[in-house]
């Protein structure tokens, strides 16, 4: 066994890389790193096996060859306009070798400024798609949605005119619009990776869900109790800081609804004119609810949104590696959204700053801005032009 000595020689400068440091101590994202820090092409083959991916088997090579070509094609479609891929150096949007990239995103700023940005910015992209690949979640995505949606199916039926409606055996609740979420889009779950502000972590909590709207916002109100008493939500399995009510100021509606209690219990048919009347109260006095987490959401989106965490199982059976040698089934806990809304708010949902386009136009610039960065970002207006600047944001936000 060779004998240590504690010194402190070294055969180069002896210096520290203080923004990289400060970085990991921190807890700062890679996403917001301006370059890496890896010495040459021998440091970038020691990262990439750390990373996880052997560079002696083939198959590896292919994988992250493939992720190359996915995250300059994303950039090219999501955050440029046409004809700014020309932008790209030649070295990174088509390189020999992609592990060379991390040679390039760990230039200092003043050398090969070109290739560290465009470098850096592809480098996010795949850092979040090999985290998307390797999600064993959406590896098990369908037998997920399977369960998902079988316990939703239980509550929520439809007549013969196809009409929707929410239902425990008690309450039957009429639906004026039935949305499902059966599955985020790779490029949906990409951007959404790439703009938050945690970047990879373990919780995008709408890759399933249900939008569920009612007349009004006292239905909405029976509704969240109807799910309750059919276990679906419970104070056990919601996750309580996820969950965000811009629809209903509780206080003012509990007064309204003890005072019109009596006679929505005395209503022999379906009183929606009574609320309605209810609802019109409610907006009268009650207080706007301003919580909202999500900085791309606009500011006169309503809803309840709760997060349900469910118990998902994988049979023991051939086809699921994590089961093999078991006789029972293996279980996971998956997060799923259920949406309330009252017909007004997602009317007003449908256009404006609450539209979904104007969402995904929030979610596309903020992305944009982080993969690029402030000095990326400046350098394309100043080769592009500031009006093919903009457009290139307004554009890209209708392919994402």
């Amino acid at each position: 066994m060779s004998e240590f000595r504690p010194t402190l020689e070294t055969k180069r400068k002896f210096s520290l890389n203080w923004g990289y440091l400060g970085a990991m101590a921190s807890g700062r994202s890679a996403i917001d790193l301006g370059a890496l820090a890896l010495r040459n092409l021998h440091d970038a083959r020691e990262f990439v096996r750390e990373y996880g991916y052997d560079l002696n088997q083939a198959a590896a090579r292919d994988i992250i060859r493939n992720c190359h070509r996915e995250a300059v094609d994303f950039i090219v479609g999501t955050f440029l306009q046409p004809g700014q891929e020309s932008l790209i150096p030649r070295e990174v949007y088509a390189p020999a070798d992609p592990i060379q990239l991390l040679v390039h995103a760990s230039h200092h700023a003043q050398q090969n400024c070109e290739l560290r940005m465009w470098s850096c910015a592809i480098l996010k992209v795949m850092h979040a798609i090999f985290y998307i690949d390797n999600n064993l979640e959406l590896r098990h995505f369908n037998t997920i949605r399977e369960q998902v949606f079988a316990t939703l199916d239980e509550v929520i039926h439809e007549d013969d005119e196809g009409h929707y409606f929410l239902s425990d055996g008690e309450l039957c609740l009429p639906l004026h619009h039935l949305e499902r979420k059966r599955n985020k889009g790779r490029n949906s779950i990409l951007l959404k990776l790439l703009q938050k502000a945690a970047y990879l972590a373990q919780d995008i909590y709408d890759h399933l869900g249900v939008r569920l709207v009612f007349g009004t916002r006292f239905e909405c109100l029976l509704a969240l109790e109807t799910l309750q008493r059919a276990h679906i939500l419970s104070i056990t399995n919601i996750e309580p800081n996820r969950t965000r009510n811009t629809l209903l100021d509780l206080e003012a509606a509990k007064e309204i609804f003890v005072k019109y209690r009596f006679m929505l219990e005395r209503s022999h048919e379906y009183p929606a004119e009574l609320l309605q009347k209810m609802d019109a109260e409610l907006l009268a006095v009650a207080k706007r609810q301003t919580r909202a987490d999500n900085p791309h959401s606009g500011d006169d989106f309503s809803s309840i949104q709760v997060t349900v965490r469910k118990m998902i199982h994988l049979q023991a059976e051939q086809g699921y590696p994590e089961t093999a040698g078991q006789d029972y089934d293996v279980g996971f806990f998956f997060d799923y959204e259920v949406q309330l809304m009252d017909k007004e708010s997602h009317e007003r949902s449908m256009t404006g700053p609450s539209s979904h386009e104007a969402y995904k136009r929030r979610q596309v610039e903020t992305a944009r801005l982080r993969v690029f960065g402030r000095e990326l970002s400046d350098w394309i207006v100043v080769r592009s032009g500031p009006a093919v600047e903009s457009a290139s944001v307004t554009a890209s936000s209708s392919n994402a």
